[in-house]
């Protein structure tokens, strides 16, 4: 008999029912249904308040989730603690506010990104020369090496970015997870970063779901564009589908939905996931 654990599933990262509620009642995430391809370089779009950030979390584990499944590779991510570590482990996760500790240099940052790698015990012994040969080259991927011994705190917000990214890099992921990582950044800096982030990912064959709210850096780079509005999600298609009606329907005001509201009426045509 086949292990249901071993399911064969073509798709990296499967969502059925996913809910974020809180409470007092508010949905922060209405339930969302996804399937995101191997490969595919997703991004999640909507204003500030959409969804964006607690979808990205909720994949993370890092808020609770109020109902849903969540598989990854056909394994039931959910059904136990060793599932969600594995999973955990092998998801990169690029923050907005970069989440580096200044006072340490750049290299000692992206070993950081190993500690899912050790025991409690282990995280107090020496990195293994292997581990800082891993940190070097992620490093040297995001155009740092020269500044690998450096104070994160000397760095600019671009530069702490790619800190940011080079410790994701060294967990080795299967997925990358990257919540606003130009929020703060110039529109220059902000074309340079996902260049590099979109071409390492493309080079390593990784899934990737970024979230931004820059209309134009998503049809730049997205292979597929989900749009979110008040934890619903109102647009899932490529980016030349996103056209100007489509883009109206992120940024419209919509009521704030709640998990006894079911009057929150979302246009037919973009009715492609669950609520």
């Amino acid at each position: 008999m086949r292990n249901p654990n071993t399911t064969i599933d073509h798709a990296a990262l499967r969502l059925d029912g996913l809910e974020v509620a809180y409470p007092n009642g508010v949905r922060a995430l209405a339930r969302t249904s996804l399937s995101i391809e191997k490969g595919c370089f997703v991004v999640l779009l909507g204003s500030s308040g959409a969804g964006k950030s607690t979808l990205l979390r909720a994949v993370n584990g890092l808020v609770r989730l109020t109902a849903g499944t969540m598989t990854a590779d056909g394994i039931d991510v959910l059904s136990n603690k060793a599932s969600m570590r594995q999973f955990r482990r092998q998801t990169g996760m690029v923050f907005q506010q970069h989440h580096l500790i200044g006072r340490l240099s750049v290299l000692s940052n992206v070993l950081m990104g190993r500690l899912g790698y050790h025991g409690s015990l282990a995280t107090l012994l020496p990195w293994s020369r292997q581990e800082k040969r891993m940190a070097l080259e992620a490093i040297e991927r995001v155009g740092l090496l020269s500044q690998a011994l450096f104070r994160a705190d000397q760095l600019s917000g671009g530069q702490q970015q790619r800190v940011g990214i080079a410790r994701a890099l060294i967990q080795k992921p299967r997925l990358l997870l990257a919540d606003e990582p130009v929020a703060s950044l110039d529109p220059a800096t902000a074309e340079n970063l996902l260049t590099l982030l979109h071409g390492i990912c493309r080079a390593d064959g990784l899934t990737v779901i970024v979230s931004l709210h820059q209309v134009e850096l998503a049809r730049n780079f997205a292979d597929r564009i989900i749009g979110l509005n008040a934890g619903y999600v109102v647009f899932d298609g490529s980016a030349s589908a996103l056209g100007s009606v489509e883009e109206a329907s992120l940024y419209k005001s919509m009521a704030t939905p709640s998990t006894t509201d079911s009057k929150l009426i979302i246009p037919t045509a973009f009715q492609t996931q669950g609520a």
